[in-house]
């Protein structure tokens, strides 16, 4: 396999695609993702429940507690700030000391804390513990793209992204009922139905570790159930790959200093910007389209992340190309777009049809659009470069939710929020024009 990295190379600097994968190389990559994807899956579900049952425990925090609206708002911020500040620093410590470790880590540490918001008091105690929650769970999206990294190629890397992201729709589908549930134990051995809410949807994270531990390689050349050879091969055919990426002293100042990385910010910031808007306004806005009861609301809601799943699953694969990643990158925004306007202007059956459209390409445009900034990193400069645009885009995650909240309070209506939502989407899939990978901003 000792030619495969010069064969590849020579294939880039003349222009070329790299050669195609061998029927050897499509069964290995099967066999990785069969073994690593569930795993991976399970560990976003659980994260993504534990990140978002305080919505549901809301109005009970308040009558026990006293938390404020506000004091819930800037509680549920604080956990975004956390988060983003310390995602470039979590990712290079994982490319130090390994994945298995470092996510094993932080599963078993925001498990105990989500667990731990049980037992929260008031609002100074709801805001530390948010603010360690974000902490504790900081690096485990962007480390999982660099994981990736590790195992697949460019033409594999969109559809295992879109596979991992699934993991947000089935935690959006499944935590309404669930959370529910749990909210009925209230009285139970004395406790409030938001405690047993938190220490039973936070005690999974830190059973759940133990397995990632058990079985979750750092990487081919220790996966036990990859041979030798073939361990050798996925490793020479990712190393053929980096030759088009640029230095392998690249760093988080080499990234800054790239114009496609922040062109890659610009459009995932976009993005952010409206998945966010959609996740925090959604129920509100089925809630205006009749009387409606909290269940059959809960159960709308969750039709569009249904749409959500079937486009991670199945779109990703066809970003084999640079060529074809941007087309459909462009024409996910564009989709995204074109949905919110649907939704804005019809009622409620055009308006779910819409906001199904829009979800639709939620995860297919978020799998894709780390493709062409990792093509462009190696080492510790992918470790941080990945985290920079994860925090760029959570960014968008404040700036969405406001922005709708504040259109929304001035004009009595969600109509022209969700329209600025799809102007800034179709500016990003303008910008997404100009994305390349690798070698081929130099063709």
């Amino acid at each position: 396999m000792a030619h495969l990295p010069s064969t590849a190379s020579h294939a880039a600097a003349q222009g070329r695609p790299h050669p195609a994968s061998t029927p050897a190389d499509s069964a290995v990559d099967k066999l990785m993702f069969r073994k690593l994807m569930p795993l991976l899956i399970i560990a976003y579900v659980i994260s993504f429940l534990d990140r978002t049952n305080i919505a549901l425990a809301k109005t009970h925090l308040s009558v026990d507690l006293g938390i404020s609206a506000a004091a819930y708002g800037l509680g549920a911020g604080l956990f975004f700030l956390s988060y983003a500040l310390l995602e470039v620093p979590s990712n290079l410590i994982m490319h130090r000391v390994g994945a298995r470790f470092w996510i094993t880590r932080i599963m078993v540490t925001w498990g105990l804390l989500s667990a731990g918001m049980a037992f929260v008091q008031g609002e100074m105690s709801f805001y530390v513990m948010r603010v360690l929650l974000g902490a504790a769970e900081a690096g485990l999206f962007p480390g999982v793209m660099l994981y990736l990294t590790y195992w697949f190629g460019r033409e594999q890397r969109a559809r295992a992204t879109g596979y991992f992201l699934t993991g947000v729709c089935v935690a959006n589908i499944l935590s309404g009922p669930l959370g529910g549930a749990l909210l009925q134990m209230d009285g139970v051995l004395g406790w409030r139905g938001w405690q047993w809410l938190f220490v039973i949807e936070g005690l999974p994270a830190v059973l759940f570790a133990w397995v990632v531990w058990k079985k979750l390689p750092d990487g081919p050349a220790t996966a036990p159930w990859l041979s030798a050879r073939q361990a050798e091969a996925v490793t020479a055919r990712l190393a053929a790959e980096a030759q088009d990426a640029g230095p392998a002293n690249h760093d988080l100042r080499a990234c800054m200093r790239d114009g496609q990385v922040w062109l890659a910010i610009a459009v995932y910031f976009c993005h952010q910007i409206a998945i966010y808007t959609v996740i925090f306004f959604l129920p509100g806005i089925i809630g205006t389209w009749g009387s409606l009861s909290s269940l059959q609301i809960g159960l709308l809601t969750s039709v569009p992340w249904l749409a959500a799943a079937v486009g991670a699953a199945w779109l990703p694969r066809y970003a084999t190309t640079p060529r074809r990643g941007r087309a459909l990158l462009c024409t996910g925004l564009l989709v995204m777009a074109a949905g919110l306007m649907l939704a804005a202007v019809s009622g409620p059956v055009l308006g779910l049809l819409g906001f199904c459209l829009t979800a639709l390409m939620f995860f297919v445009v978020q799998s894709i659009v780390f493709l062409f900034p990792s093509s462009r990193m190696r080492g510790a400069g992918m470790a941080s470069g990945l985290a920079l645009i994860n925090t760029c885009g959570l960014v968008g995650g404040f700036v969405g939710p406001s922005t709708m909240g504040l259109i929304e309070q001035s004009t009595g209506s969600t109509h022209d929020g969700l329209v600025v939502m799809a102007v800034l989407l179709v500016l990003a899939a303008g910008l997404a024009l100009g994305l390349r990978q690798g070698g081929e901003a130099r063709t």
